[in-house]
């Protein structure tokens, strides 16, 4: 499982998710075992702009790997991209890159997936298809059974979401008792395998404030929230420990945070606000509950840093090297 190569989807053509992958793969101290799945033009005429060198090879899955360089599986674009510039017309051919990136993984010629920043609008523009992010996109194109979980890792933390991309209005009505249950029921199983943690600790928050405070400010938390979590404590038995709902405002205190592997909270900016603060630029997207690993970075397209140079690449390395460690975690707990 571990020779395999990564496969590596720039994202967004005119972002800096090609910058990310070129200066990878131009860096000799990391080491190789990945493949691009995008429009070699467009990567050779970045990697001019940048001043880069790396030299590309046509890649098809089942085939050798070249001993140096950067293999590529072709997806051409409709239209050359030009940094910073996002044209809706390449919308397409980004999914199909991603597409073509999940028929390898699924059929075993790369060990799981690593991907580029996207930018929502231009695919749903592009494509006159909404478009919430890669989690879900994901998720429908492997045929996930499961509840696809976002969780992000960095610094101490491991934070999951109950809901993602969702205006704060319509955030109450989202969270369900079998959503909360299906997410911390996702999330242990990833823990137990993916991450190697035997018998996991999972904090979970509540949704408003101080956890509702008995139901005068608010009443998910007694009506939704707790007898969510006593349902999943009776079915995971000694597998995990699930503590909640904890207030949002206390969950990331240091006290609470060395009793819990992971935290999982209500809505996106409860938990990435405080995992943003202590590690942006170095923390990682991880997709929990798809048939394969998938990991990505922590950030968006930043156009305006595109074929700059300036583009950090620690999130992109970070989600590299997380990647590898989850796939050879999870082959070994499926022998």
């Amino acid at each position: 499982m571990t020779s395999l190569p990564l496969a590596v989807t720039p994202g967004e053509p005119a972002g800096i998710g090609p910058d990310l992958v070129l200066q990878t793969a131009a860096d000799a101290a990391w080491p190789g075992g990945l493949v691009a799945f995008a429009d070699p033009e467009a990567l050779a005429r970045r990697a001019r702009e940048l001043g880069v060198m790396v030299t590309l090879h046509e890649w098809a899955p089942g085939a050798p790997l070249p001993s140096s360089g950067l293999p590529v599986y072709p997806v051409p674009l409709a239209q050359p991209a030009e940094a910073g510039r996002p044209d809706g017309a390449n919308a397409a051919a980004t999914l199909a890159a991603l597409d073509r990136a999940v028929e390898a993984v699924l059929a075993g010629h790369c060990m799981g997936l690593v991907t580029g920043p996207l930018s929502k609008a231009v695919i749903s523009d592009g494509t006159s298809r909404p478009f919430s992010g890669h989690t879900e996109y994901l998720a429908e194109r492997a045929g996930a059974t499961g509840h696809p979980v976002m969780m992000l890792i960095g610094g101490n933390l491991r934070v999951a979401l109950v809901t993602t991309h969702l205006p704060l209005r319509a955030v109450p009505d989202a969270i369900t008792g079998d959503k909360v249950i299906r997410v911390v029921r996702t999330t242990a199983e990833a823990l137990i395998e993916d991450f190697a943690i035997p018998e996991p600790r999972i904090l979970v928050t509540g949704l408003n404030p101080h956890a509702g405070e008995g139901g005068h400010l608010g009443h998910e938390e007694q009506q939704i929230i707790e007898p969510a979590l006593e349902r999943i404590r009776q079915e995971l038995g000694d597998r995990a420990h699930v503590e909640g709902p904890v207030p949002g405002d206390t969950a990331f205190t240091p006290r609470c945070l060395r009793e819990a592997d992971t935290v999982i909270c209500m809505y996106h900016d409860q938990g990435l606000a405080p995992l943003k603060q202590q590690a942006f630029g170095g923390a990682v997207n991880v997709s929990l509950g798809l048939p394969f690993v998938r990991t990505s970075v922590d950030h968006g397209t930043a156009f305006d840093l595109a074929a700059s140079g300036n583009a950090g690449g620690g999130s992109f390395r970070e989600a590299i090297a997380l990647a590898r460690t989850l796939a050879a975690n999870r082959a070994r707990a499926t022998v």
